[in-house]
C-alpha cells in the first residue's frame, strides 16, 4: 500500500491505464475506487477522498487525498478494515438506533408568513 498527496500521486497515476472506476458519494465527501493497469496489465487500485470546500476567494476547491494499493496488499488490506469496521460497529450505535434530530423545516413549520 502506498499513500500520498494528492498532488504527488497524480504524476504517478498518469502511468497507469484507466480500468473501472467507483464512486462513492458520502455526505460532504466523495470517494473514488478506480482500478488502474500498469504496462504489464497489472492491477491496483487507488483510492482517492475528495472534500469540497470554499476557498478564501469564495471559489469551491476540492481536497483530495489519495491511496495506492497494490494487489499484494489486497489481503491484509481488507482484513484490516474489516476488523476496525466491526470494532467500531460493536461499540458505537447504528445510526438507525440514534435519536433523529428535527430538521430545520420541521422547527419553522409553525411560521405564519401573513405576519411578516
Amino acid at each position: 500500500m502506498y499513500f500520498e498527496d494528492f498532488d504527488n500521486a497524480e504524476m504517478q497515476e498518469r502511468n497507469g491505464d484507466d480500468v473501472y472506476s467507483k464512486p462513492v458519494r458520502a455526505g460532504k465527501r466523495t470517494y473514488f475506487f478506480d482500478v488502474k493497469a500498469t504496462k504489464n496489465n497489472d492491477f491496483y487500485l487507488t483510492i482517492t477522498e475528495s472534500k469540497r470546500r470554499v476557498d478564501k476567494d469564495g471559489r469551491f476547491v476540492y481536497d483530495k487525498h489519495k491511496i495506492f494499493l497494490y494487489k499484494e496488499d489486497f489481503e491484509k488490506f481488507s482484513q484490516g478494515l474489516e476488523e476496525i469496521i466491526q470494532y467500531i460497529r460493536e461499540r458505537v450505535p447504528s445510526s438507525q438506533e440514534r435519536p433523529v434530530k428535527e430538521s430545520v423545516a420541521t422547527s419553522f413549520s409553525d411560521v405564519n408568513f401573513e405576519e411578516l
